[in-house]
């Protein structure tokens, strides 16, 4: 049987009746001249509170990369972007709970040793054009390394992806491969909305370099031109047979930059999980059920599309931003694709889009335009945002409301 059946397996194990919501959000540490800490000094204070907290350590390489508790993980990105990823609760309020509280844990940590916390889409002394990502080091970690060699030769902007970039993303559930495939096609639609209505620029006339008439989605425009064989819109959710077996596909054939074996992370390049298989670097006969549950999770986890799928749907199209806003993109996410209803009514207002350039092309007016670029049925970004707004309130709970009024903050701050 191809290895195919066993990612298609593992997606399909995913399926749940229930209604929860996930949230990371990475963070950039920064000290009063808006420089990050170093890694030696934060994979030290990572060591040191997740043993104080009894912790489990994640090491990679040798080094201390981040912990684990029973309500959220902490892990260090590339250039030490500081992640909290909470676990998936159908309450919204056990989110903001157990966000605080690591907050609360780590805030005094930091400033005793001249450390803020900074939630931005770009860190603020490259937006500003201050320094550039060749000043930033990247965290001793062979995957970052060869992550870095590989993306020079793809596109523009992998320096700035890894080394200047913060992100906040959501996860879902989904109940069938019916209902998965509903959500990602949704989602993928609304994706552009979701990217300008959580942007979080530093400076409202910053553009990238190259880009000086693109003063929005700077995050997205560095994703966008990282590495065409792993970002943007998932492919192929607009074909007839989209499903789980093709998600499968899609998975074995993203070229993996790196691999994970006994002896550690080896190169790879530009060698899909297939082209492992064939050459037989891989022998599925020798592989244990833990290895091969291993070796899933990495190969998806080498798709960088906006919206990715593993057991859940993560959407991965928002800037990182302070945890109000952040929670309030999490009420409108579960107002939306927890709605009966709302599906109704999106599927509906949003069939007509029905190719991947419907949605690029509402992506690049966006970055044009911001919230007045017209998008769908030439309505603009901002009309869009009202809607899904207005929709998701129709059916959340008053609790729920309360959070999805702060997903507004930025957007009423400029109209």
């Amino acid at each position: 049987m191809c290895f195919t059946k066993d990612i298609s397996n593992y997606i399909r194990n995913g399926e749940t009746s229930s209604k929860k919501l996930g949230l990371e959000i990475e963070h950039f540490i920064i000290d009063k001249n808006g420089d990050q800490i170093e890694f030696d000094e934060i994979s030290s204070l990572v060591e040191s509170v997740g043993n104080k907290i009894d912790a489990s350590l994640h090491y990679t390489d040798g080094y201390v990369v981040g912990y684990n508790t029973n309500e959220y993980v902490v892990s260090l990105e590339p250039s030490c972007q500081f992640e909290i990823s909470v676990f998936p609760y159908s309450d919204i309020s056990e989110i903001h709970r157990i966000y605080n509280d690591f907050r609360a844990l780590w805030e005094p940590v930091f400033e005793e040793r001249g450390y803020s916390i900074k939630t931005s889409g770009t860190l603020p002394k490259v937006e500003y054009g201050i320094i550039t990502p060749d000043e930033i080091p990247l965290s001793p970690k062979k995957r970052y390394e060869y992550m870095n060699k590989h993306f020079l030769e793809t596109g523009k902007y992998g320096k700035y992806m890894m080394r200047s970039s913060a992100s906040t993303q959501v996860s879902v559930d989904y109940s069938s491969e019916e209902d998965l495939i509903r959500k990602v096609r949704i989602l993928q639609k609304l994706s552009p909305i979701f990217m300008i209505l959580l942007e979080n620029k530093n400076d409202a006339n910053s553009t990238m370099k190259d880009s000086p008439d693109k003063p929005h989605l700077l995050r997205i425009q560095q994703w966008d031109d990282l590495d065409p064989a792993r970002t943007g819109l998932l492919p192929h959710t607009f074909d007839d047979n989209f499903g789980y077996d093709s998600l499968a596909d899609i998975i074995y054939n993203t070229p993996l930059i790196l691999y994970p074996d006994s002896d550690g992370t080896v190169y790879v390049a530009d060698k899909s999980a297939k082209d492992l298989f064939n050459l037989s670097v891989i022998k599925k006969a020798e592989l244990t059920d833990d290895r091969k549950k291993q070796l899933i999770e990495h190969f998806i986890s080498m798709g960088f599309f906006h919206l990715r799928v593993k057991t859940y749907i993560e959407i991965r199209v928002a800037d990182s931003v302070p945890i109000e806003r952040a929670l309030g993109y999490v009420a409108l996410i579960k107002g939306l694709v927890y709605s009966d209803e709302n599906l109704r009514i999106l599927d509906e207002k949003l069939d007509d889009i029905a190719e991947d350039d419907d949605i690029y092309n509402a992506i690049e007016e966006i970055k044009k335009e911001g919230f007045n670029a017209k998008i769908y049925h030439g309505k603009t970004a901002a009309n869009w945002a009202d809607h899904l707004i207005s929709i998701a309130s129709n059916v959340l709970e008053s609790k729920d409301k309360e959070y999805l009024n702060n997903v507004r903050t930025f957007w009423n701050n400029i109209k």
